[in-house]
């Protein structure tokens, strides 16, 4: 099946052109992470990450966000060692708002390095909101 090219947006927020053959080509399987009411699934290609969450209520449906590999890498760099890191913390403090658009981009970065065992989520706090600890060195 021949997959239709579409404009899209990167995780950092540049146009690309896809075609869903090549979306789902060669995908590597990284993890999985539990947020607060969704079970995610990180999977990658060369160029991005894609992370994936199914439906509770309706079989057969889910989502997907796909997060740019270089702005990954480049969160990790700048926040290893920290703890306690927020989604709406790293939005905030987010000097780039093309690698970090919003609050669920930065979320679904948090939950790329968590996969890639790079971070953990901090289970200790009883919060709305989910708190990360990211790992010096690369697990």
């Amino acid at each position: 099946m021949q997959g239709r090219r579409d404009a899209s947006h990167d995780g950092a927020g540049v146009r690309m052109k896809f075609d869903i053959d090549s979306l789902t080509r060669g995908l590597q399987y990284h993890g999985d992470v539990q947020g607060k009411r969704q079970h995610y699934y990180v999977l990658s290609n060369a160029r991005q990450y894609f992370v994936m969450s199914l439906s509770a209520t309706k079989r057969g449906a889910g989502n997907f966000n796909l997060v740019a590999r270089p702005a990954v890498d480049r969160l990790h760099r700048r926040v290893r060692g920290r703890r306690g890191l927020t989604a709406r913390g790293v939005f905030d403090r987010s000097r780039d708002r093309r690698a970090v658009p919003s609050a669920l981009a930065a979320l679904n970065m948090l939950y790329v390095l968590v996969a890639t065992g790079r971070a953990s989520i901090d289970r200790r706090r009883a919060s709305r909101e989910l708190f990360f600890n990211v790992r010096k060195d690369h697990a």
